[in-house]
């Protein structure tokens, strides 16, 4: 399971993390398990599946981290004392992002403005909605990848 995970990271430290993840995904089923399996086998799918997650969860911090570097809140704070064409460039960034927003469905703007503008945190969404946390986790999640979809296609134009 190192070794499978080394090949995808190329990090030690990264394989490490992905071998301990899968010895403890096996460990929860270990009971479960067929003893006419191949458990060598399991054990190397395992630690794909884990290598693949930790990807993805890394991919979605990153796109999470730019969108908030454009959020609403964070053009507001700009200081003021910037050139005219950083004012302009910023001012042009939250009228795209505005319209962006504006684009959503009413109940993913609702909670897209809740998390970026209100920094509200899941759970305080969750308890004002009255919508579970985990779709709400999925709902903003989801608006969070059009916003930044759309104004990607929008700068490259």
């Amino acid at each position: 399971m190192l070794k499978v995970a080394l090949d995808f990271f190329g990090s030690q430290d990264d394989a490490e993390d992905v071998a301990q993840d899968a010895m403890v995904q096996l460990w929860r089923y270990c009971e479960q398990i067929d003893s006419g399996r191949n458990v060598s086998g399991l054990a190397i799918r395992v630690a794909k599946n884990c290598c693949v997650s930790l990807y993805r969860k890394r991919q979605n911090n990153q796109t999470t981290k730019r969108l908030t570097d454009i959020s609403p809140r964070v053009l507001r704070q700009k200081d003021t004392s910037n050139s005219p064409q950083e004012l302009l460039e910023a001012e042009d960034t939250q009228r795209m992002m505005n319209e962006v927003v504006s684009l959503l469905k009413p109940r993913e703007r609702q909670l897209f403005e809740m998390r970026q503008t209100e920094e509200l945190s899941t759970e305080e969404i969750s308890e004002q909605t009255g919508i579970p946390k985990t779709s709400v986790a999925v709902m903003i999640s989801a608006a969070r990848k059009k916003v930044f979809t759309e104004l990607t296609r929008r700068m490259k134009q």
